[in-house]
């Protein structure tokens, strides 16, 4: 299985960060921390951008915040 990270998800997708941000209502700032791995996206908002990039949950690789976000979606 190929995983992406987010930035490949966004590029490959043909979106800037602004472009984003706007679609999905956040500040480009908090996108690009998103994509950093330097805050935990909320797991809707991941669904949310899963949809817009056209790739499976599974196919995104998110570093360090996987296991957070994993505990998230359990306690939902």
């Amino acid at each position: 299985m190929t995983q992406w990270t987010l930035k490949a998800c966004r590029v490959n997708a043909g979106y800037t960060l602004r472009q984003v941000a706007k679609k999905v209502g956040k500040n480009f700032q908090t996108i690009s921390k998103y994509e950093k791995d330097s805050t935990t996206i909320p797991y809707e908002l991941l669904k949310e951008l899963s949809v817009l990039y056209q790739v499976k949950l599974d196919d995104i690789f998110l570093g360090d915040s996987t296991k957070k976000i994993e505990l998230s979606k359990q306690n939902s």
